[in-house]
């Protein structure tokens, strides 16, 4: 009997097939899973290099879609790719099996799957944990993953004003510029991002920052916080004070609790993990409770788990089965 074949689909591939409103309803599906415990935890293994490091990050998905699904996706982050050879800080690949079997369904490049499956998880977390009347949001990072953010928001959030900031303010203008066209609402380029967190809703962290800058002074009363850049160990954007002055959800405590925010507010002593609120899976499969009062500061700590990878990878493979795309590779011929 003659065996499947592979199926190579490149960045552009994947960006075509998996949209963002797909990926929103696919990882929230997995997170709902995930909260009835009708889905396995996910696994981390993180290898350090010079300059950077990788990790590889897997999970299956058993239930809700046409078969079985394993993913497991090798990433690795250099934060310097850009100024030193002029390609992506965070590149990878994603591989996709059939888990009922084990067979190598797919290999997929993993950088749109890696940015949209980190907007789609805040956008979830806004749905449960922003005010319903959140309007005005700040973004703190301008790059790929600043501008999926601020789509994946408006997707969820009825916005009608964002505050756009970067190292870069140059890079901000551009930003709010073309951010500005593309959502219908006026997007303003800022060189204080604390005086514009403290003027929004809904506050967005996604840097490679080693050091905390944003504070509970930074932040209003009501607000929602995606911290969205600490995917390492010694990566930073939250004052410890700030997470043990509000109400926290991870996306995978232990996770967290080794590469997120809460791993550095742990370390500080500023919490314990018990002081967590939950999980994002959950609060919603309905487990949990999202945010309680419209005075309190609700945080989410975003790790990004291979659960987001799986499923987003599933539907890219599925949809390209009906829509021809990628190379078969024949790795048992």
């Amino acid at each position: 009997m003659k065996l499947p074949e592979t199926l190579l689909l490149t960045r552009r591939e994947v960006a075509r097939l998996l949209d963002l409103d797909a990926c929103i309803a696919a990882v929230e599906a997995a997170f709902r899973l995930r909260g009835e415990g009708r889905t396995p935890p996910a696994g981390i293994l993180r290898v350090p290099a010079c300059g950077g490091g990788f990790h590889i990050k897997a999970a299956a998905l058993e239930e809700g879609l046409s078969r079985p699904y394993f993913a497991a996706k090798v990433n690795g982050n250099f934060s310097s790719n850009r100024e030193r050879f002029g390609m992506p800080a965070i590149q990878g690949i994603v591989l996709l099996c059939d888990a009922e079997n084990g067979f190598p369904l797919a290999l997929l490049d993993s950088i749109e799957i890696t940015i949209r499956r980190t907007g789609a998880a805040t956008a979830i977390a806004a749905k449960h944990l922003a005010r319903a009347d959140a309007r005005v949001a700040a973004i703190c990072g301008c790059g790929n993953q600043g501008r999926i953010q601020l789509l994946a928001l408006s997707r969820v959030q009825r916005l009608e004003r964002a505050y756009a900031y970067d190292l870069d303010l140059e890079t901000a203008r551009r930003f709010a510029v073309e951010m500005s066209a593309e959502l219908g609402f006026p997007i303003q380029a800022v060189a204080d991002f604390a005086a514009a967190a403290r003027g929004s809703d809904i506050v967005v962290t996604c840097t490679p920052s080693r050091k905390a800058f944003l504070g509970p002074a930074d932040v209003s009363p009501g607000a929602f916080v995606a911290a969205v850049g600490a995917d390492s160990a010694d990566k930073q954007e939250l004052e410890p004070k700030l997470l043990a002055s509000a109400r926290l959800v991870v996306d995978s405590l232990e996770q967290c609790a080794t590469i997120g925010e809460l791993h550095h507010a742990l370390g500080a002593g500023a919490m314990e993990k018990s002081l967590v609120h939950a999980e994002l899976a959950e609060i919603v499969a309905g487990a949990k409770s999202g945010r309680l009062t419209s005075e309190e500061i609700t945080i989410f700590d975003s790790t990004g788990t291979a659960l987001q990878d799986v499923a987003a990878a599933a539907v890219v493979y599925e949809r390209a089965l009906k829509q021809p795309s990628g190379r078969l590779l024949d790795f048992c011929g």
